[in-house]
């Protein structure tokens, strides 16, 4: 079975580097992403321009090849070159080397391609799909992307390799003593702030600490912390490239960790930690996890021992506080995010329509009054309960008996509601359509999607007919979206004294592929 599975998925080929400088932190969530595609029947290939010995070994225990030859002068064609050799569909990029023009070469080749980002660092999108994992990402900085271009964005996208499975469902118990302390300052750590975290360590009054210390494999200061382990004073343990890191995790009471992809392992298994930023690209991430109290930010890599040893005493004195980071930073991931990624690059649906039912009587008001909602409707009143009961009972009976009206509700895949697309019927036998999306599933894709799947669902026993949409002129996103889903503008009119724009869709969906439904919280 996996066999045959393999061949109809092939191999993804991954590009991306590492190094003391840069850090392991793109090949380590990648792999993630890798393991995934392993998981459901493929192969893996890294092309790599740097890499680290650590890294090499690494990705060879996780049988994924490595294609070392890639260089700065000729990248593109050279990544182009190793995925047309392996017969490569899609290909991952994660750096911030990459820009705009890599990814329309990418395209131009005829790849499919995932490009990872963290804060919008190419000033054009052309990627099939864009992953943002971080608890800060947005749609704004992608407002410049192709019409095809689909954003993954937010911590249900984050990548968790495999050995952070068994963890899904695990529930940490409070300690009280929080005597069990688990420091992470990334796989090269070049500043040496492990060095201040324990040194930090070893001026905190905690009753009989125990001390867990993990140093990635291309840190170059491990002999100097083996000689400063040995003289702390402390019950230290120095490991150097674990591969049990989900285990450590769960054994400690408290983490100092680097703000880095780390923190997405410290939500799933709810343990409080104090962040320090040690790179640029980390500060919108800690500032986020201590603002939504997943996590305590203390500071950058300048941050001194005391500061430190202070944050640390604060914090396991407060068990109610430890409490609360648990509870909200393990709300943020629940570990499937790489599946999920690997799932819609493969054409699964992660979004479902459902028939309107009565129980959604409430739920389609709360939406339908929404301000955002009212301010682009032509009638921007709100709706009392008593008249949305009429209208939606009379649209309810008018879908079941299969005559002038379709409500269709929008679901992830757990069953939690995105919105509502409806369908009325004109005399002429042409539909109009309407749109209305909750305010957490809006701005990151998802529009677009949900129209081209109630095309389907209206249009498979009516696939001569013609859809219509009327658009406030000044409700760019919803324009956008219809685009997206193949409508194009018959003009301007006037509907209820509102300027507004005609869109009209002529074609058949039912003959087509079924589109790759977008959603993230």
């Amino acid at each position: 079975m996996k066999t045959n599975e393999r061949q109809v998925i092939g191999t993804l080929l991954i590009r991306a580097d590492a190094s003391t400088a840069i850090g392991t932190g793109h090949v380590m969530r990648c792999l993630a992403l890798a393991q995934a595609w392993q998981d459901a029947g493929g192969r893996a290939v890294f092309a790599m321009a740097q890499s680290t010995e650590s890294i090499r070994a690494c990705l060879a225990r996780e049988q994924c090849d490595v294609v070392d030859s890639i260089f700065p002068a000729d990248d593109l064609q050279q990544t182009i070159s190793a995925a047309r050799e392996r017969n490569c569909e899609w290909v991952v990029v994660d750096g911030y080397q990459f820009d705009a023009d890599y990814q329309l070469g990418l395209k131009a080749a005829g790849l499919r391609v995932l490009f990872l980002d963290d804060y919008g660092h190419s000033r054009h999108y052309a990627a099939d799909l864009v992953l943002n994992q971080n608890i800060s990402a947005a749609p704004a900085p992608y407002s410049n992307r192709e019409r095809e271009t689909r954003l993954l964005l937010g911590t249900r996208y984050a990548t968790l390799r495999r050995e952070f499975n068994p963890w899904s469902n695990w529930e940490r118990k409070l300690s009280v003593d929080c005597r069990r302390l688990l420091v992470m300052m990334g796989g090269s750590d070049q500043a040496n702030v492990t060095a201040i975290v324990i040194e930090g360590l070893r001026q905190v009054a905690i009753d009989s600490p125990e001390v867990t210390v993990l140093v990635g494999g291309s840190n170059l200061h491990f002999p100097e912390l083996q000689s400063l382990a040995a003289s702390s004073g402390l019950t230290l343990q120095l490991l150097r490239d674990a591969s049990n890191i989900g285990e450590i995790m769960a054994a400690a009471d408290v983490a100092i960790s680097a703000a880095g992809s780390t923190c997405w392992e410290l939500c799933l298994l709810g343990l409080p930690a104090l962040l320090i930023d040690v790179a640029d690209n980390q500060s919108a991430v800690a500032r986020a996890l201590h603002e939504r109290g997943c996590a305590i930010h203390i500071g950058n890599q300048g941050i001194s021992a005391e500061t430190v040893a202070q944050e640390l005493k604060w914090l396991a004195a407060n068990p109610e506080l430890r409490q609360s980071l648990t509870r909200r930073s393990r709300e943020l991931v629940d570990g499937k995010g790489a599946a999920r990624v690997i799932s819609i690059m493969r054409g699964a649906s992660t979004v479902r329509l459902r028939t309107a039912r009565e129980t959604d009587r409430r739920l389609l008001w709360e939406w339908a009054n929404d301000p955002e909602v009212r301010a682009a409707s032509f009638s921007p009143d709100p709706i009392s309960w008593e008249t949305h009961t009429a209208w939606f009972d009379a649209k309810l009976h008018a879908h079941s008996s299969g005559s002038s009206s379709a409500i269709f509700v929008a679901e992830d895949d757990e069953g939690v509601p995105l919105g509502q697309i409806r369908f009325d019927l004109w005399r002429d036998g042409d539909w109009e359509v309407a749109v209305a999306l909750c305010a957490n599933a809006r701005g990151k894709g998802l529009a677009s999607e949900l129209i081209k799947s109630g095309l389907r669902e209206i249009l498979e026993e009516n696939s001569s007919t013609r859809v219509h949409a009327f658009i406030k002129s000044t409700n760019v996103a919803s324009l956008k979206a219809f685009e997206r889903a193949d409508f194009r503008s018959m003009g301007v009119d006037q509907v209820r004294g509102h300027s507004a724009v005609h869109l009209i869709y002529e074609g058949n969906l039912v003959a087509g592929s079924e589109p790759a439904y977008l959603h993230a919280p």
